[in-house]
């Protein structure tokens, strides 16, 4: 006959059990997430472009293939979370020398497919770039405004760009689910792609001398935003159109970039309101 547990330690154990569970979903997006294990399965992940989500690292890790790791995370921006070697045992019995990563489960299109598609249903293709944005805090509030005014893809670069994970999933509401995400080797070839495409390329930059007001986003076009401290590439801002930007009032002569872009992108819907009606 087994012997009963008091309930206070039954308390205790499910309340254990039950922190570990919350805490495994939390390291996964709504959408259930893939996982690799293995030092080199995960460099060779990153550098093939995979979005990671999460990554968890052995404390303690040493050796030649780990700095590898860390100059690869390094360069890609990825932080990785420290753990003892439990945790990561919990994620899988087989041998993963110390790391797991979770991959974001986003697809990811080709605005060279996407922009022919919109032209052919009829549609006037109102496009979001965004030139490094690193915070990702700040993406993932640019989708939701993004996916709410209705832009028909987001574009960033492959490298330098926030990672698409799950606090960006969840600052976004899950709008990132829903908006169209493309990943460019080359934004300033992408601009040069999109004009000859018939599409006007906007550069909001407060050193513009044309405030939104003056631009007809009514016509196909991009709105570009640039990196939180140094702002849109002297490249991107060289192939673009035209430089515009929001008027300011007050002394503090910026603004975060997720406000901005909303701003901006919310007067370009006022537009298309007043030429609809």
């Amino acid at each position: 006959m087994s012997k009963r547990l008091p309930e206070t330690e039954t308390g205790i154990k499910l309340q254990i059990r039950t922190t570990f569970i919350e805490k495994l979903m939390n390291t996964t997006n709504d959408k259930k997430d893939d996982f690799i294990f293995g030092l080199r399965p995960v460099i060779e992940a990153i550098e093939a472009g995979k979005t990671i989500d999460k990554i968890f690292v052995q404390n303690a890790l040493q050796g030649p293939i780990y700095a590898e790791l860390k100059a690869v995370l390094a360069q890609n921006k990825i932080r990785p979370n420290y753990v003892p070697v439990e945790k990561l045992n919990r994620f899988t019995r087989k041998n993963h020398q110390g790391v797991v990563a979770f991959i974001s489960d986003v697809p990811f299109h080709k605005i060279e497919d996407l922009v022919p598609q919109l032209f052919e249903e009829g549609k006037t293709p109102f496009l979001l770039i965004l030139d490094r944005l690193t915070d990702v805090r700040n993406f993932g509030a640019i989708c939701r405004t993004a996916e709410c005014v209705g832009i028909d893809a987001v574009i960033i670069p492959e490298k330098g760009a926030a990672p698409i994970n799950s606090d960006a999933i969840k600052t976004s509401a899950g709008a990132i689910y829903n908006v169209k995400i493309c990943k460019q080797s080359n934004l300033a070839h992408t601009v040069d792609f999109l004009q000859q495409s018939g599409i006007s390329v906007y550069a909001a930059t407060e050193k513009a001398q044309k405030v939104i007001y003056d631009v007809d986003f009514t016509q196909p076009c991009a709105l570009v935003m640039g990196n939180e401290e140094t702002g849109i590439s002297k490249e991107v801002l060289h192939h673009s159109d035209e430089k515009i930007k929001l008027p300011i009032e007050g002394k503090t002569q910026s603004l975060n970039v997720s406000v901005a872009c909303g701003a901006i992108l919310y007067e370009a819907v006022r537009q298309k309101t007043v030429k609809i009606n």
